[in-house]
């Protein structure tokens, strides 16, 4: 049957008035996520969107193939050693989860083995049989005892990030009565293996207490309860496993708990009592913990304090600003610091004992680096990922004091990819009050600069989180066909240190977005693009990126892919009843409590600022059990965009059984990304 037209929603005017100022929101009622007008909407959305794309089908068929012929689909991730194990997942052909397994350490083994030959495997959790019979399957947590004993896993079936938390004994294969519902990502557990920490989440979805369960009992503990609804908790085991650690978040202060994991039913100590606007993380390190820290130091400094009588913090690495430190792990004789620089990535390493320090060296100018697992705490050496936007993603062994960097894997591209056949590329755009914005680009070498090429720019912005330069066999569907891979790396990130993120949130957010249209601006001027061929992406809080981007200059952009888009900011931050309201005032502020916050945000707010002009054409995708953002947001806007500015091109996609990443199995993710990539090509006219 054919559709006449887009769906058209009901308007219902609902008033809500704060500071004296009443606003009508005609669409309010699709909040009401179990109504069946709502989901009628929805489906009525998703049957049109088919409609209106059913001439794609082919490229979608034809871009999901390449995504699996590019992809080796039985594989096998490095193992990891812990204790006398090797930890692994495979994944097989045909499969939408990873098999999660492990083999005995053979004598004399000092490296991981290679190859097929896997004698004693064992295998601990098979997605796949989880996953059977269900419409979504995501693993939470996923943590072995110390003494390799006992898995403690948590699964979802829903894709609203409420676990089911389960105990399995990897001596026997059974799966214990214990069963705790309602659970949240993390757990720990004490050194005997008998006790077993973990998070549930209070009515607002926020993360609030750590619970201490006694396997093979129903006997559970209230160990800590967070009650100031700015904070998040989470808990885990020291590298060392000598410790529990209670971690407590806002997003500008911190405190830290720890409990001796031989002594699990102690009382957490307090390594430092929370400060406002000091935020800080602990790792042990045999007499002292270190601690990462911003009092008095912008970009995080280094210190200590006592095991055994924590208090004075002693000064290890200063503050040196522009230098981000971001994390440290400790080994029995080395330091390991995260940091970032200059826009990249970054690892230096500190022998125990020593102020000598050096940094890992790498040989592209752009590219991302970080620690990857590393579970052993008696080591000198330690495993490494390794990406850029030409190589894919690498993980080697670099040996602590000699600093030789062994390769173990590099993730196979099937099909005959070269990397010499793509070229990358940093640019900066200027924004309007002068800073200078850096630009990450890919293209298929010989792109001409002639302002022909088609061109997607990606951008998020938000929460100090960074995007940094990474390989995708999906993308390549895209630079094959000529299209260029940019992503902007604006302000309200953390790409540039503590200061870009400053500049990026509460009333400078505005910088995010002028930031965004600056690198379009930038890529035209530089003749990789026109704005014609041009389409903007982004999801989540980048998704609000993207409806402001479309207020504020929809002449930059052919199209925009928004994904789960945080779209009506200022509806959900005003209500405290919602998922993630109240700990994210410290991010956006508070409008509640602030008359100028609430006219800041309100000006930005792209459900609230949606007038009559030529928008690009636009894909709002979202799914219905998303506890991050919720899908009446992208619903909302879509069904505002429609109504104010009625010539426009715009799409809602619902994934009616999903949570905020998505589809849960790894071939339904390739379809959805062939989806949106089909539709991009379709933008730019490459299809």
């Amino acid at each position: 049957m054919t559709i006449e037209g887009p769906p058209t929603a009901r308007q219902v005017p609902s008033e809500r008035t704060f500071h004296g100022d009443t606003v009508t929101d005609e669409f309010a009622w699709l909040t009401a996520k179990d109504a069946p007008e709502t989901v009628a909407l929805l489906e009525a959305e998703n049957a049109w969107t088919d409609q209106a794309t059913a001439h794609l089908e082919d490229l979608r068929g034809t871009v999901f193939q390449e995504i699996r012929s590019r992809t080796q689909e039985t594989d096998l991730s490095v193992p990891t050693r812990k204790g006398g194990f090797w930890y692994y997942t495979r994944t097989l052909e045909g499969k939408q989860y990873g098999i999660h397994c492990r083999m005995p350490v053979r004598p004399g083994e000092t490296g991981p083995p290679a190859g097929e030959d896997r004698p004693g495997e064992q295998v601990l959790l098979d997605g796949n049989e989880l996953a059977e019979g269900k419409d979504f399957f995501a693993l939470g947590t996923y943590d072995v005892s110390p003494d390799g004993t006992w898995l403690a896993y948590s699964t979802d079936f829903a894709g609203d990030e409420r676990f089911t938390l389960r105990v399995k004994n990897l001596r026997t294969g059974e799966v214990l009565a214990d069963e705790i519902t309602d659970a949240f990502y993390g757990s720990a557990w004490s050194a005997d293996g008998g006790e077993l920490f973990y998070i549930t989440v209070d009515e607002a979805w926020r993360p609030n207490r750590v619970w201490r369960h006694t396997i093979g009992t129903t006997e559970d503990t209230l160990v800590f309860e967070e009650t100031d609804e700015r904070f998040w908790v989470g808990v885990e085991l020291t590298r060392s496993e000598n410790f529990i650690v209670i971690d407590t978040q806002s997003k500008i202060t911190s405190e830290v708990r720890v409990i001796p994991a031989d002594r699990p039913t102690a009382e957490p100590v307090v390594i430092a009592e929370r400060r406002q606007g000091v935020e800080y993380s602990i790792e042990h390190h045999g007499h002292r913990f270190l601690i990462l820290h911003n009092h008095e130091a912008e970009d995080f400094a280094l210190a200590s304090t006592s095991v055994d009588n924590p208090g004075e913090w002693v000064e290890l690495i200063p503050h040196q600003p522009g230098t981000r430190l971001e994390s440290v792990d400790a080994f029995t004789r080395h330091i390991v610091i995260s940091l970032r620089r200059d826009g990249l990535t970054g690892l230096r390493v500190i022998a125990d004992g020593s102020t000598a320090a050096y940094d890992m060296e790498f040989p592209e100018p752009l590219y991302s680096v970080g620690l990857s697992g590393n579970p052993e705490y008696d080591t000198s050496s330690v495993r490494i990922s390794y990406t850029s936007l030409v190589t894919p993603e690498s993980v080697y062994d670099v040996d602590l004091v000699t600093r030789a960097m062994t390769l173990l894997k590099r993730k196979p591209v099937l099909g005959g990819y070269d990397p010499a056949d793509y070229e990358q590329f940093r640019e900066w755009a200027t924004a309007a009050d002068g800073t200078r914005v850096p630009i990450s680009i890919v293209a298929r070498k010989g792109t001409e600069r002639d302002g022909s090429a088609p061109t997607l720019l990606y951008g998020y912005g938000s929460y100090e989180h960074s995007i940094d330069p990474y390989f995708s066999i999906p993308r390549l569907s895209l630079l094959d066909r000529g299209v260029v891979f940019a992503i902007a790396h604006v302000r309200g990130g953390g790409e540039m240190g503590r200061q870009w993120y400053e500049q990026g949130k509460m009333l400078a957010k505005k910088n995010t977005f002028t930031d965004f249209v600056a690198a379009a601006e930038a890529l035209v001027r530089s003749r990789w693009t026109t704005s014609a061929r041009l389409v903007a992406r982004g999801g989540s809080a980048g998704g609000l990126l993207m409806g402001a981007v479309a207020n504020l200059a929809p002449e930059a952009f052919a199209g925009i892919l928004a994904e789960v888009p945080f779209v009506d900011p200022l509806t959900t931050i005003l209500d405290p009843s919602l998922p993630l309201t109240v700990t994210e005032w410290e991010e956006w502020g508070n409008p509640l409590e602030s008359a100028e916050v609430y006219a800041y945000m309100k000006s930005y707010s792209p459900y609230e600022n949606v007038i009559k002009q030529s928008y690009p054409r636009i894909l709002a995708v979202t799914s219905l059990n998303d506890t991050r953002v919720l899908y009446h947001e992208p619903a909302k806007w879509v069904s505002r965009l429609r109504s104010v500015a009625p010539e426009g091109d715009y799409l809602l996609k619902t994934e009616m059984g999903a949570g905020h990443a998505g589809p849960s199995g790894r071939y339904d993710s390739w379809k959805e990304e062939a989806f949106n990539l089909a539709w991009i090509l379709d933008v730019v006219g490459a299809a």
